[in-house]
């Protein structure tokens, strides 16, 4: 295993999932990617343009942070990608495929509005749709 992808969001429940990446990678001496997915929502029909749920300067932070967190843990090979989708989990396992990454970390437990990224069901779309094993960190 070669190319690990870590899907994260701006949460706590982040943490957990860049952590087993992160032991994961290092201990692999696998390339790891944190991928944040700034999700696109309204603008359906007569309702507007499109809004994404991070301005830039979050997402960036957030990026920071997770590669922050991952070289903590040890991995020298880390870089950080941000994509925009209306589909969360469909933009985390495209992204896994296309790239060929063999191995995905996401995190779980986040509930309501904050929670951007790492609702249940989209780890649990991950788990279905993905090409590779998943891992969920708690």
């Amino acid at each position: 295993m070669t190319k690990i992808l870590c899907a994260i969001d701006d949460t706590e429940h982040s943490l957990p999932a860049i952590d087993v990446a992160a032991k994961l990678a290092e201990s692999l001496d696998a390339e790891l990617t944190l991928l944040a997915v700034n999700q696109l929502v309204g603008g359906y029909g007569r309702g507007g343009a499109p809004t994404l749920i991070w301005a830039r300067d979050e997402i960036e932070r957030a990026l920071s942070n997770a590669v922050g967190e991952a070289q903590k843990g040890g991995v020298s090979k880390v870089k950080a990608v941000n994509l925009e989708s209306r589909d969360l989990a469909q933009a985390i396992t495209g992204y896994a495929e296309q790239n060929g990454y063999e191995h995905i970390v996401v995190g779980t437990g986040g509930k309501g509005a904050v929670s951007r990224l790492m609702l249940g069901s989209v780890s649990r779309d991950v788990v279905q749709r993905a090409h590779c094993p998943v891992t969920v960190a708690r």
